[in-house]
């Protein structure tokens, strides 16, 4: 059985861990989803990010997520690969230095790596993208451009896979990035 770690964070956009998540166990994927400073069995608060035709998106209390590992005791080893949340998490767990410990050790193993909308941030702050092709919601552009990626202008449904990586701009490319990352891991399903 393949095992996958996923970060995330209060407000992390509801439905970029839980339909992950549900769909990933569902696949046969062992999901162990943390935060920093949490343990097993506390929650994070979501956030639904919703495009209802403004400026930007909108957001609305999600749900309470309940973590099912510990941050502190995590051993890397056992993984098989990582999943990045989006919504407004990534921007405090961006400055976490064993956050980005954590994308650097998958990186440079090359091991399967998902990050969908702002979980990109993560990333670049990591310094991973150098070279690499990554979508993320658009205004992450400037930071993923800042830290020498090349940036692909995809559609909210579409998904990027390159070498190790898949990401997708929001929620609405949930199917795509996870089409990509069981690809990635080595997971066929077929029906």
């Amino acid at each position: 059985m393949k095992r996958v770690l996923m970060l995330a964070g209060d407000y992390t956009e509801d439905y970029e861990v839980m339909v992950p998540y549900q769909a990933l166990e569902m696949a046969g994927v062992s999901v162990d989803v943390v935060c920093p400073d949490k343990s097993a069995g506390e929650t994070i608060r979501t956030a639904i990010h919703d495009f209802e035709g403004d400026q930007t998106y909108s957001e609305k209390p999600g749900h309470n997520f309940v973590l099912n590992a510990s941050f502190a005791y995590l051993r890397l080893e056992q993984y098989d690969g990582l999943f990045l949340t989006g919504g407004r998490a990534p921007e405090y767990l961006r400055l976490d230095p064993r956050v980005l410990d954590i994308v650097r050790f998958f990186m440079e193993l090359h091991k399967p790596v998902a990050a969908i909308c702002h979980g990109v941030q993560i990333l670049t702050a990591a310094d991973v993208l150098r070279g690499k092709r990554v979508t993320a919601y658009p205004a992450v552009k400037p930071e993923v451009l800042a830290v020498g990626g090349v940036f692909v202008d995809a559609q909210p449904h579409e998904a990027v896979l390159f070498e190790n990586l898949v990401t997708a701009p929001a929620w609405p490319g949930n199917i795509e990035i996870l089409k990509g990352f069981l690809h990635l891991l080595g997971i066929t399903i077929t029906g």
